[in-house]
């Protein structure tokens, strides 16, 4: 990669004003740092974070006597508060300046510099959290992704806000960075699979080799991307898919190679995968059910309308308030620390083809999906209609779901209830199990016990039998081969559990 001489770029912008910082930025193959009003919809999901994370600093760090230790002003942990920080920025109304250095400070103290360890380069997820002892555990002691997380963050006020951040301040933002992408370099956990972290990281790798003069740093990174795209592209998905929260995080890695990937190739394959991953996901949307069908190889939750997913987040940046998949965001919500994130994408800009915002718009018909995952031996089949959605995966055999919390939700049904709600079913227990979704029918094969969760308030115990739940706005009839039978109302949702199954057929009637 050619970099464009330092006397030059200093000409440029002496001579020419604004047209010589212009010639500078397209000579470096990026464009101007967007300092643009940001439009409507966008103005209001950012301010409408920034004001929860306002309530959190008024209410806990306004207090602080100045002689407060670093990292008291942390209220939103680490990550939330490098987003926040970020939202300042782009708010820039009187003290937001201050308060956004003073929280990238904080951020940047949390930072392990253990050159040895495993967490070596990664952060704290909060300001008390312990150093993770030598026999740490990732996930439980340390979380490795807050490298990516964190280090795009500091990367994109870098990028947009350099000419308001003091020397020392970005002088310590590029340390950060190096040991971010250093930590990670030593301990090549990461693979183009694990598709969200792995956008990130490419993108990373890449803006950190360009900023610190590390070619090779920036050719690791386009050749990573490749190899996503490579992995991506016969069936045009992620190994992660179909997932409301990682997907959003996808099109941020996506977004920032898009807009900010530091070679044209770079910038070419986040744009050709970004427009590619919201088609897919259009498909997979029905607008009258304000929700993705699915099967979800991850998700938080069945119904985006009660919780915040990080693609409804990215929805309510291009659509109006009454069609955006989000609960109210003045109040709080499940999972509302994900809503957090929206500076780092209101930054960036959503960049939807027009063919897929119609199905975000409006429900464009009945249609029957079939969809290869990644190498193709997992298949996602979806069928939607006017008031029903069914979703199944087909893993060969190979996946279990077990009793535990899990994020793999592989059979789902969602309907429009009477009262306008969402009502849901997903299976929440099996084994070894096939799923497939048609007109109305989906298929399940799976050995052993079965567990169904059934969400609609309204619905009656006596009407939830062995062969027949009569739902409001939907009958299930089921033919299966199970030896026993229990259904148990929970507070929120029935579940109806089958034993010794290996075969079920639920036909859906609205």
């Amino acid at each position: 990669m050619k970099l464009l001489p330092r006397r030059l770029g200093a000409l440029l912008v002496q001579q020419g004003g604004q047209l010589g910082l212009s010639i500078l930025f397209v000579l470096w193959g990026h464009s101007l740092p967007a300092r643009e009003p940001l439009p409507p919809r966008a103005q209001e999901m950012l301010l409408a974070s920034l004001r929860s994370a306002d309530a959190a600093w008024d209410a806990q760090v306004a207090p602080l006597p100045p002689s407060a230790p670093l990292g008291a002003e942390l209220v939103l942990g680490v990550r939330g508060s490098s987003w926040y920080a970020l939202g300042l920025l782009q708010r820039d109304q009187p003290g937001d300046l201050a308060r956004s250095l003073r929280l990238f400070r904080a951020v940047l103290a949390q930072q392990y510099d253990q050159p040895t360890m495993p967490w070596d380069g990664t952060y704290r997820r909060s300001a008390g959290e312990a150093t993770p002892p030598l026999a740490a555990q990732m996930w439980h002691d340390y979380d490795p992704n807050w490298r990516q997380f964190i280090g795009t963050v500091l990367a994109l006020a870098l990028i947009e806000y350099e000419d308001r951040i003091p020397a020392a301040e970005r002088v310590a933002m590029e340390a950060s960075i190096r040991r971010a992408v250093e930590g990670e370099l030593k301990h090549g956990r990461l693979r183009p699979a694990y598709t969200n972290i792995a956008l990130m990281q490419g993108f990373l790798l890449s803006y950190a080799g360009e900023r610190l003069r590390r070619p090779e740093w920036v050719r690791a990174g386009e050749a990573w991307v490749e190899a996503i795209y490579t992995a991506f592209q016969p069936h045009e998905s992620f190994d992660e898919y179909n997932s409301p929260t990682y997907y959003g995080v996808d099109l941020y890695g996506l977004a920032l190679l898009r807009r900010h990937g530091v070679t044209p190739r770079l910038r070419e394959l986040g744009a050709t995968m970004e427009a590619a991953l919201w088609r897919d996901l259009a498909q997979f949307y029905h607008a009258g059910l304000k929700n993705m069908a699915g099967p979800y190889d991850r998700a938080y939750g069945i119904d985006l309308n009660r919780y915040a997913s990080l693609v409804g987040v990215w929805l309510g940046l291009a659509l109006p308030v009454e069609l955006t998949p989000l609960p109210p965001v003045d109040q709080p919500m499940e999972h509302g620390g994900d809503f957090l994130c929206t500076p780092t994408y209101t930054i960036l800009g959503v960049a939807m083809p027009a063919d897929a915002r119609r199905h975000f718009e409006h429900f464009q018909g009945e249609r029957q999906l079939t969809r290869p995952i990644a190498d193709g031996q997992r298949v996602a089949t979806a069928w939607l209609g006017t008031t029903v959605m069914i979703g199944a995966e087909a893993t060969g055999l190979t996946r279990d779901l077990p009793k535990t919390k899990s994020q793999f939700h592989p059979a789902t049904i969602h309907w429009q209830m009477p009262s306008g709600d969402v009502g849901w079913i997903v299976l929440r227990q099996a084994a070894k199990l096939d799923a497939r979704a048609e007109k109305n029918q989906l298929t399940i094969t799976a050995t052993g016990d079965a567990m169904f969760r059934i969400a609609a308030p309204a619905a009656q115990l006596d009407k939830i039998t062995r062969d027949r739940w009569a739902l409001p706005g939907l009958v299930v009839t089921i033919t299966t081969d199970a030896q026993t039978y229990a259904v148990v109302r929970r507070q929120d949702y029935f579940e109806v559990t089958y034993g010794a199954a290996t075969h079920f057929v639920l036909q859906t009637q609205p």
